[in-house]
């Protein structure tokens, strides 16, 4: 996660109505990425930019993932 003063940030959000959970975002990026119960959800609303984000939204199943560059 990032402060206010930071550089360049990403919103990270996953859309609950899309995952099913396969855990495959958490495995891949667990530093950004956790399971609730039977949902996966970003353990930030902002973040810096990371190629783990990228490739946990790139193989996510059901394209639940969203990155939004701010």
């Amino acid at each position: 996660m990032v402060g206010p003063q930071s550089g360049p940030q990403w919103r990270v959000t996953v859309d609950p109505s899309r995952c099913i959970g396969s855990g495959l975002c958490a495995a891949s990026a667990p530093r950004h990425f956790t399971l609730q119960g039977p949902y996966a959800t970003a353990v930030g609303d902002l973040m810096e930019p990371d190629e783990e984000i990228s490739d946990a939204a790139e193989c996510c199943p059901t394209e639940a993932i969203t990155v939004e560059e701010l």
